[in-house]
């Protein structure tokens, strides 16, 4: 018993546009070359390092200005400025690098025939991936099984994560019959016609999204059985929500919560610590020597527009609790907090016009690097949180103490996802990040943190 039909999970289609964005480029520029009289770059055995060079950039720079963010890649308006944005980019680097590119062409219009050539191989690959790969044919239809508490959460949640996974229905578990209304687009279906619904709609995967697996009703948990038995895709909520969002959704997690935490190993590794802590102290020298060769600017704009100390220091908590004295520089009125702490949010009046400067392109943060020589924070982990929030936060979000079981980060996955935390609702989605970082801790994601702080620095995003 099957009704799958063909669909691309979110890492497959992220290889997907990785693979064909090299394979688009290096076939228009093997035509040119052959067709056309162009010959600054040319495929053969002989000048495999030009290929891997120019593969190595496109990669490098397309991850930075979101080329694959799957929301931006499946509409074509958001996604032309970042590939004009990363074509530029790494054309310009190519031909910065001529120890191991080709030499600069005396025919100048060779440099335009290779920019375009590129520029066109891409846009006609995300045309092609938008009008084949995004279409309803590629939809993988989802059908949940859960309580009516937990379904407006779910929608939104997969809905903003993937624009492929289309939930289609929902079936109440629970015994006792609630109001049927229509749940953002999800229309409701008797749990006797779950058989019927999976042939019509053509399911492919039932999410089973109960809070306490004791209300699901005999009834359904047969079919659920008789489904699985059939080799049907049944799935439980939390997993596939952690796997598309790549957070934990806590606020699901009940008595059973160590199912959820097997923490990454990473954070027992000595090796792995070993190097982190490497990287800590070259990226910070790295990060003090910029903010030496940029003080005198920075000196500048704060004594036009901040009026006031440079250097502001607060406690934060930091790693298993204890607190500790973070130093940034300033990006708010003097006496910004006279009447108490309270949480920071978008377009703050109480930040002025160099601090909002300073915090977009994420300057403010440089002196934090002192903080990480002492060893009190590292480069990437969960942002250190003032005590008093701390105090609030734990006893609001269950599992928020957790984030202290690391050392607190200058950037960290919840940094590079989200917004900055205004409400508690902010604080609940960064704890979800916090979380998923703390438990697939690794080298690869800390690169992939590394790379996306860059895109916000880029974009100016910073908070």
């Amino acid at each position: 018993m099957s009704y799958t039909g063909i669909h691309f999970n979110i890492s497959e289609r992220k290889v997907l546009l990785r693979v064909f964005d090299i394979i688009f480029t290096l076939s228009i520029l093997y035509a040119l070359s052959n067709i056309f009289d162009f010959d600054y770059f040319t495929i053969t055995k002989e000048n495999w390092t030009w290929v891997f060079v120019l593969i190595l950039y496109l990669s490098i720079f397309a991850t930075v200005f979101e080329l694959y963010d799957l929301q931006k890649s499946s509409k074509i308006e958001k996604i032309i400025p970042n590939i004009v944005l990363t074509v530029s980019v790494t054309v310009l680097f190519y031909f910065l690098t001529p120890f191991y590119t080709p030499v600069l062409p005396d025919n100048r219009l060779q440099i335009l025939y290779f920019y375009f050539a590129i520029l066109f191989a891409i846009l006609l690959w995300r045309w092609a991936y938008i009008t084949f790969i995004t279409s309803p044919r590629f939809f993988k239809k989802v059908l949940i099984v859960g309580e009516t508490t937990n379904i407006e959460v779910i929608v939104n949640a997969f809905k903003d994560s993937d624009p492929n996974y289309k939930i289609v229905g929902f079936i109440n578990c629970e015994a006792q019959e609630t109001k049927k209304d229509k749940h953002l687009g999800v229309n409701e279906y008797a749990p006797n016609n779950i058989h019927k619904i999976i042939k019509e709609k053509n399911i492919s995967e039932i999410v089973v999204a109960s809070y306490n697996s004791e209300s699901i009703t005999p009834e359904i948990y047969f079919d659920l059985i008789t489904l699985l038995e059939s080799g049907f895709s049944i799935k439980e909520y939390t997993q596939v929500y952690e796997d598309m969002t790549q957070r934990v959704p806590v606020q699901f997690v009940g008595k059973d919560f160590y199912k959820y935490f097997p923490f990454s190993r990473s954070n027992q590794n000595k090796m792995y610590l070993f190097f982190h802590r490497f990287f800590d102290l070259l990226i910070s020298v790295t990060g003090l020597f910029i903010g030496i060769l940029l003080l005198p600017f920075i000196l500048l704009g704060n004594i036009i527009a901040n009026k006031g100390p440079l250097l502001y220091v607060q406690e934060r908590v930091g790693k298993n609790g204890k607190p500790f004295k973070m130093v940034k520089y300033r990006t708010m009125i003097k006496n910004a907090e006279k009447d108490g702490a309270v949480w920071s949010k978008k377009n703050d009046i109480r930040i002025t016009s160099f601090g909002k400067f300073l915090r977009n392109t994420r300057l403010d943060e440089i002196p934090q690097f002192i903080n990480i020589l002492k060893g009190d924070m590292s480069l990437i982990g969960p942002r250190p949180e003032r005590p008093v929030f701390v105090k609030e936060l734990s006893q609001m979000l269950p599992f928020y103490e957790t984030r202290h079981i690391i050392k607190p980060g200058l950037t960290g996955w919840a940094q590079v996802n989200t917004h900055y935390g205004a409400s508690v609702d902010d604080s609940l989605l960064k704890l979800q990040y916090d979380l998923y970082y703390i438990k697939h801790r690794g080298f690869f994601l800390d690169i992939n943190v590394l790379i996306k702080t860059l895109t916000t620095m880029f974009f100016f995003r910073g908070q």
